[in-house]
Order: structure tokens, then sequence, then C-alpha cells
């Protein structure tokens, strides 16, 4: 059974809460990141914590009898970890697809040996130049990701190189624009999702008070403009959508970005959610903690449990799945991850 096959087979409440079989694993191999980006906190964090390759040595065997088929390194910047090309040597040994996402500040550093090891890259990309930079706090941010896709493509012109952005209220007037911009800089396609302002995610162990959420997310009167803006990316970018560029539709668009904020200033409902991330994927952090996805909160730690399965079927883990409905979880019906795990298992199989 291939790694879609087994997410499609399950489904809400009917789900298990032992995990068999891991298609996929995302790995943050190191704790801070490269941008001060508004809509995260990662880049806040004083530790400088890190996977090592030999946990990851350690951790082969059990990926092995788990199934793991791909592995997305993120955080963090995944790039900032010292050794992250020997565990990506020890991966791709392994027969184990890597996928990197990446603000992609540092690709021309690490191009030589992404090219030959790393099967597809996900890098930030949040606007034209002045926005993106804005929103990176970084002045010359969107530059170095330009180079960065430059360096691969020298190297390696056939790997793919996704763009996502986050749509917020810094940049959701300019969603053609950055059409456009992922154009100019090379990349195989860009995707949109909304900003996350509700979750502990991305070092926001207490969550964000209204004042700090309110500053990114869209607000009653901003949905106007965005509602526009759409409608002139369907009328004028209809290639880009035909041929895949734009990865999604306009419908899922307004569903997943235009709703979610109406639904967030409490003018609509949350869109149904249908998600198995849980079952067939996890998160581990690089301080050993492991998480039943981006949201959620942590279910235990790797170098305190024995290993991942060890984590993975304690009992509160698989009590925790065991009860789960995506449906009508809060923080699921909040998510913003365009990136399911039906993708992933996609991408996976």
């Amino acid at each position: 059974m291939t790694a879609l096959e087994l997410a499609e087979s399950r489904s809400g409440p009917e789900m298990t809460g032992r995990i068999d079989r891991l298609p996929v694993l995302l790995m943050f191999p190191h704790s801070r990141c490269n941008c001060r980006c508004v809509m995260c906190d990662i880049w806040r964090s004083r530790g400088r914590d890190e996977i090592a390759p030999e946990e990851v040595l350690e951790w082969l065997p059990e990926l092995r009898r788990l199934g793991v088929e791909q592995v997305a390194l993120s955080g963090g910047e995944a790039l900032l970890n010292t050794r992250l090309r020997e565990i990506c040597e020890m991966l791709h040994e392994a027969g184990i697809r890597i996928t990197l996402i990446s603000t992609g500040i540092l690709l021309p550093r690490h191009a030589g040996w992404i090219a030959r090891l790393v099967e597809d890259i996900v890098v930030s990309l949040d606007g034209p130049e002045d926005i993106h930079n804005a929103i990176r706090g970084l002045p010359d941010a969107f530059t170095k990701l330009r180079e960065g896709i430059r360096s691969i493509r020298t190297l390696r012109d056939d790997l793919p190189i996704t763009g996502r952005c986050v749509v917020q209220k810094a940049n959701h007037q300019h969603l053609r624009e950055t059409v456009r911009a992922a154009r100019e800089i090379g990349l195989d396609r860009i995707s949109f999702l909304a900003a996350d302002v509700s979750s502990e995610a991305f070092n926001r162990p207490e969550g964000w008070g209204a004042e700090r959420a309110e500053s990114v997310a869209l607000s009653l009167g901003n949905l106007d403009a965005l509602g526009a803006e759409i409608e002139a990316m369907e009328r004028e970018l209809r290639p880009e959508f035909a041929s895949g560029f734009i990865a999604e539709s306009p419908e899922k668009l307004r569903t997943r970005i235009l709703r979610h904020y109406r639904a967030l200033a409490g003018e609509d409902t949350f869109a149904p959610v249908s998600c198995r991330a849980p079952w067939i994927s996890c998160v581990v952090e690089a301080n050993g903690d492991v998480r039943p996805c981006f949201f959620h909160r942590r279910i235990g730690n790797v170098r305190e449990s024995g290993g991942l399965e060890a984590v993975l079927n304690s009992p509160a883990a698989t009590a925790f799945r065991r009860d789960l409905d995506v449906r009508t979880n809060p923080t699921c019906a909040r998510c913003v991850c365009t990136l399911s795990a039906p993708e992933h298992a996609r991408r996976a199989s």
C-alpha cells in the first residue's frame, strides 16, 4: 500500500490511535532562524538546539520499521544546522526522499550537496521585493533568495523549487505581484496560505494576544480588498492557474484564506477540515520534542523516551489520536496548513 492509499484508507474518528506506519517525518534540525518574520517568533529563540547526525543514525532502524519515505526538513532554518549535510547523506543513502523547507538565504553556501541529495525545495516568498523584505525583517532578503535559487539552478535545473506565501495584512493586496516575482526568481510553483495567529506553534508557547494577532491577520476592513485581489488573479493569471504554477485554484484561495480570515473576524464559519497528518506523519523538533503536527502540542520527547516509536505509541499519544476528530477539534478548525498529509503522501508515494 502506498503512502497515499494508506492516508485515504483512514478518516475521522474511525482512525486508530496506534501508528504502525509513518510515511512522512518532519524534522526541525535547528531551533533558530535567519529571518525576523512578523508572523513568526522562532527568530526570538535564544537557544541553539540542533539534531545531530549521530541521533539520526540511531533513529534509522526505527524509520525503516515505520516505513518513512519522506523527511521534510523545516524549522527554524534547517540550513543553520552545522552538520545538516551529514544528516542528508544518511537519509539519502537509506533511500528516504528529502524535502528542504528554507528561507532560501543560505542556499548558495550549500548548493553543491543540496543539488546532489535533496529531491525538492520549498522556499518562503512573501511578496514582491520590498514587501518580502519588510515581512522578513531583512533589507536584502529578496536578493539573497533570488541568488540562492540561481545557485541551485546552475547545478541542477530540474530540481523542483516551490514558493510558499503567507497571506497577511502586509501583502494581501499584492498576490498578483507575488506570482510575477515567483516567475522572476525562477520558481516552479507558488502556493498561498493564511497566517497562523491562534496556535502555540512557531515559538509561541503562550499564543499571541489580540493586538499582536491583529497586526498580522486580516481585519474586516481588509476582506473586500483580498476578495478583489483573488478575483483579479482569476482574470489576469488564468494560464498560471491552468498550468498549476499557482498551486491552489481560485476557489481554494477563497475557501482556505478569505473564508479563514472571515471566520477569525466572526463573520463566517471555518471551512471543514480533512486532514490525516497526525496518523501518517509527525514533527520532531530540534530539542527532541515530538508533535503530531505543526500546531498540536507535544506528545513526548524522543531523547527522553528512548526513541521515536516509544513516543508515537505511548499511552498519551495513542489516546490523543484515538480521540481526535479533526472535524470538531478547535485547533484543527483554525489550521492554515495547505501542505496536508495527503499532499505530502502523494510526493512520498
